[in-house]
């Protein structure tokens, strides 16, 4: 709300929609709003210090991803979804190959946009949607552990954080997580004109992360876990949950 809705409503507030400096305003390249609200407020440095704020930003969003990157890799190797050489660490404890072949595709990717240019384009899409897909997984998988966490009888208090507005919570992210994913492009849906390389651009993630979905359930025949069954204790199996029912 505050980082990105305020800032925007601001931003909307100071500088008209068809400002010929913003992108589709005019000929010209396109200037950030941020930067228009600088210069507007009679900061001559504004230019170079969004510039200074937009680098760091990027290398701190560069390197959040190589760690995040990395650690899947190797989650994934020790939960068997991965090769095992993942898994592999040197003797600081770091995935060393998980890290190499991360970097790697980082720069696969940078030499196919150099190679070219529209690359660039279709990689953003392929990986722009995620976050909400994502969030939306995160959304469902929290409302089936409180929904689980009832059917088994289990006391909320035990819970370290209790969702308080539970289930209106999940339910409102899941729902604007569907919301912010169809309304990538609002004036594609509602111009009529279907472009196809448009659609390919901003829908592109969605068709990408059903082709891995769907490989993992044929993959390894996942189900979907009933309420009752859901194993909420990672230190009890099922089978001892159900036993230890039994004898009391």
């Amino acid at each position: 709300l505050l980082f990105y809705i305020f800032a925007i409503f601001i931003i909307g507030m100071l500088i008209p929609y068809n400002h010929a400096a913003l992108m589709g305003g005019g000929d010209d390249i396109a200037t950030s709003p941020f930067t228009l609200v600088f210069k507007n407020a009679g900061l001559a440095f504004a230019a170079s210090f969004m510039n200074a704020v937009i680098l760091t930003s990027v290398l701190s969003a560069g390197n959040s991803g190589m760690y995040a990157s990395t650690r899947m890799l190797y989650s994934m190797s020790k939960d068997g979804l991965a090769s095992k050489a993942f898994g592999k660490t040197n003797q600081k404890g770091t995935p060393i190959i998980s890290m190499l072949s991360t970097a790697l595709v980082v720069i696969l990717i940078f030499v196919v946009q150099h190679l070219s240019g529209n690359a660039y384009e279709y990689i953003v899409a392929a990986s722009g949607l995620t976050g909400f897909i994502a969030w939306l997984g995160i959304a469902i998988s929290h409302y089936r552990f409180r929904k689980a966490f009832d059917a088994q009888n289990y006391d909320v208090s035990q819970l370290k954080y209790q969702a308080k507005l539970f289930p209106f919570g999940p339910i409102l992210a899941l729902i604007l997580c569907i919301v912010v994913i169809i309304g990538q492009d609002v004036d594609f849906i509602t111009s009529g004109d279907f472009d196809l390389n448009r659609f390919l651009i901003t829908y592109m993630g969605i068709p990408v992360f059903l082709i891995f979905f769907f490989y993992h359930k044929i993959r390894y025949k996942t189900k979907r876990i009933p309420l009752e069954k859901v194993n909420l204790d990672p230190h009890v199996s099922m089978e001892e949950r159900n036993f230890q029912k039994k004898v009391d």
